[in-house]
């Protein structure tokens, strides 16, 4: 692999975070779910942009009492899922919360996807997608409806948000080699072949990159 990057899956409690992980690891719904005690973890491979990326994903916990758990975790991560449900309010309004929470604590560059989950329930939707999509403007992220359970939008979800974290790699914005970036190369001699700055051209084209 060229690349492994961790994903955070962060918002309140009841969003339907471990559904979404579990469907984009599984390609399946998760029927019997409870709340996540302190924090879970997945992996998968995929191919963005002609890149292999190992996306290493830690679900948190969204109930209050394992707040200061679940924030250890934010240390390091690449990219992150700020998920709320689209049928209450109530997950909408913390979102805030978790926003301040995510930039305060995890790397400023760290990529945000607002996901707006239970896209299936759209007949007990409190939370309208133009609201929604007005708030990720605003705090600049990239927005998306989606469902756990039909599956829909959730590959997009994580998809787009490594797309992204490769774009800033490529443009610099983004330093793989720099401490909590969360962002490591997957293969060491890849890595060796790198760090040279005074790289040959001919070194360039042997390691692809």
């Amino acid at each position: 692999g060229n690349f492994l990057f961790k994903f955070l899956v962060i918002g309140s409690a009841g969003t339907g975070k471990s559904c979404l992980l579990h469907q984009f690891i599984e390609n399946k719904f998760k029927q019997d779910s409870n709340h996540t005690i302190g924090v879970e973890f997945g992996s998968r491979v995929v191919n963005v942009a002609g890149k292999t990326v190992k996306l290493q994903i830690w679900d948190t916990a969204g109930q209050e009492r394992f707040r200061s758990v679940t924030r250890s975790y934010y240390r390091g991560a690449a990219g992150a899922l700020l998920v709320y449900d689209i049928t209450s309010r109530e997950t909408y309004n913390a979102l805030t919360n978790w926003l301040t929470d995510a930039r305060t604590l995890a790397s400023p560059n760290i990529v945000i996807i607002l996901c707006g989950n239970k896209k299936d329930l759209d007949a007990d939707r409190e939370v309208t997608f133009l609201e929604a999509s007005r708030f990720a403007q605003e705090n600049e992220l990239i927005f998306l409806e989606t469902s756990a359970l039909t599956g829909e939008n959730v590959e997009e979800g994580f998809l787009k948000c490594a797309r992204i974290i490769l774009n800033k790699i490529d443009s610099g914005e983004l330093d793989p080699e720099r401490m909590g970036s969360g962002i490591q190369y997957g293969d060491a001699s890849l890595r060796q072949l790198r760090q040279p700055r005074g790289t040959t051209t001919q070194n360039k084209q042997q390691c692809n990159c």
